[in-house]
């Protein structure tokens, strides 16, 4: 049984990514490594916990031993690499542990993917001449847009935050992989996702948290920056769809094509939640504005085309049906 590691498998993304290889992939051994930390919950694993092709390791990915040890014991054909810090304000007030785990954590693993899988430079190891890295990044490396244009796999690197830096930082190290040593990898950046799971701490989950809570919720400056949305399901099925057949060294954008403001955000939770969860006034009366994040992207916005066409890859959701099945599901969480 071939083994695929999936680093930072309990966080939100990963999480959801392991449950569908788990069950598309019964064939496949599907191993978790996964630190733990605030954004991971293994409660996020329970729907596959007891699942033959699943194994769990509570470790960090900068722990050099432990992931050789992992990748011998479990003899790991494919990496598919998440772990990763994610939240900008963190990144904003403590910016060293943004380039511990995501730059030295993303070096840790392609170093010993290679020194496991490859005998030399371009020289696969018997048994290993299909070993794949995929690198899961983000649309923030690219930097920011303004009213117009979209971010493509050759828009040069800009990142304003520690986040998106370290971020670029890791994209980097994957491209050197491949071009140094041929380390067959891929890299796929997504823009904002949402979903079930995601982190307390995140705008959609953190509207319909303070909604239901009676509290304000709280929107960045004038709430006019705009993300690219993407429902977390349609994510993970394009980076399983790159990992099976994105071309060697390429580099795929995986995006929503719902471009919204955090205005358009906050009131359609709220006006669904009037429909779901009524009380006696609208919920966007307890919106309001705070000040702004500090180097605040204006706007953010991927062509997804090149998965598209090459590929075949489409997103199932639009944001209207997306957001609905999200806000059920933290109703569940928060209320239930």
């Amino acid at each position: 049984m071939n083994s695929i590691l999936v680093t930072g498998g309990a966080g939100f993304i990963g999480s959801n990514l392991v449950e569908y290889l788990v069950n598309k992939y019964p064939k496949f051994k599907i191993v978790v490594v996964d630190s733990l930390t605030y954004a991971g919950n293994i409660e996020n694993l329970d729907a596959v916990k007891d699942a033959k092709n699943f194994t769990f390791v509570n470790g960090n990915i900068c722990d050099r031993d432990l992931m050789e040890r992992v990748f011998q014991h479990y003899i790991i054909h494919g990496v598919i690499h998440l772990a990763a810090e994610s939240h900008v304000d963190n990144s904003i007030s403590e910016p060293d542990i943004f380039i511990k785990t995501n730059v030295k954590g993303t070096f840790t693993l392609l170093d010993v993917a290679y020194k496991y899988w490859m005998e030399k430079p371009f020289v696969y190891k018997n048994g290993f001449e299909d070993a794949r890295f995929l690198h899961v990044s983000t649309d923030e490396v690219y930097g920011t847009l303004g009213e117009t244009g979209l971010f493509t796999e050759s828009t040069p690197y800009a990142p304003n935050s520690p986040y998106s830096a370290s971020k670029a930082s890791s994209d980097l190290i994957v491209r050197s992989y491949f071009h140094t040593y041929g380390l067959n990898t891929v890299i796929t950046n997504c823009s904002n996702n949402y979903g079930p799971k995601q982190h307390d701490e995140k705008l959609i989950p953190t509207v319909i948290r303070k909604a239901l809570s009676g509290a304000q919720i709280p929107i960045y400056g004038d709430g006019k920056n705009i993300r690219d949305w993407l429902y977390v399901l349609d994510h993970c099925k394009g980076i399983d769809l790159v990992y099976d057949n994105g071309e060697k060294g390429g580099v795929y954008n995986i995006g929503g094509k719902n471009e919204r403001t955090n205005n358009y955000i906050a009131a359609k939770i709220c006006e669904l939640l009037d429909e779901l969860v009524p009380k006696e006034t609208s919920y966007k009366e307890q919106i309001t504005f705070v000040e702004d994040r500090a180097g605040h992207d204006y706007r953010y916005a991927i062509d997804a085309s090149k998965i598209e066409n090459d590929l075949g890859w489409k997103a199932a959701e639009n944001f209207e049906t997306g957001i609905l099945k999200t806000v059920k599901w933290y109703i569940e969480k928060y209320k239930g």
